[in-house]
């Protein structure tokens, strides 16, 4: 359980690093501060480039202003598209909340921190402008990518 809390922790204090405002730009945006979290003990390491599959120079304006979210490197360097996406409610105007993934992580590959960035809402929307529909969905929230259909479907809890 305590190396839950120091995820949640450092996940905040990276969002809140990384977001100052809701009107996060593009252009603002790095790659995330990679961090590792052992037993109890979470360590922040030196900032680390990342290539992703769209050039910061080529992010149209999708959405409006959302603020932060987080999405693993499945989607934001190895450029695939968006398979799980979910909402949680949060107490901070920079957090929109949303969390997105390729949809075949790990564990293991979610648990090492540096898998993972905050960039804006409209970052993700680029990535995959098929979760655009599902945006203003309040949390808390989960959709899934039905293999078949193509189609993100509502997972309930």
């Amino acid at each position: 359980m305590n190396q839950i809390a120091i995820i949640l922790f450092l996940g905040i204090s990276l969002l809140l690093a990384g977001c100052d405002k809701p009107d996060v730009k593009n252009s603002d945006l790095k790659a995330a501060t990679r961090a590792t979290v052992n037993s109890n003990t979470a360590t922040n390491h030196a900032e680390m480039e990342k290539k992703f599959a769209i050039p910061r120079e080529q992010i149209k304006q999708l959405v409006p202003q959302m603020g932060g979210c987080f999405i693993t490197d499945r989607v934001m360097v190895d450029g695939l598209k968006i398979g799980y996406m979910y909402r949680e409610q949060t107490q901070k105007p920079e957090d929109s909340g949303w969390r997105f993934f390729s949809g075949d992580e790990t564990q293991k590959y979610i648990d090492d921190l540096s898998h993972t960035g905050i960039y804006a809402v409209n970052t993700a929307a680029n990535y995959d402008s098929a979760i655009i529909p599902f945006l203003e969905t309040p949390a808390p929230c989960a959709f899934e990518k039905d293999s078949v259909s193509g189609k993100f479907q509502r997972v309930k809890n």
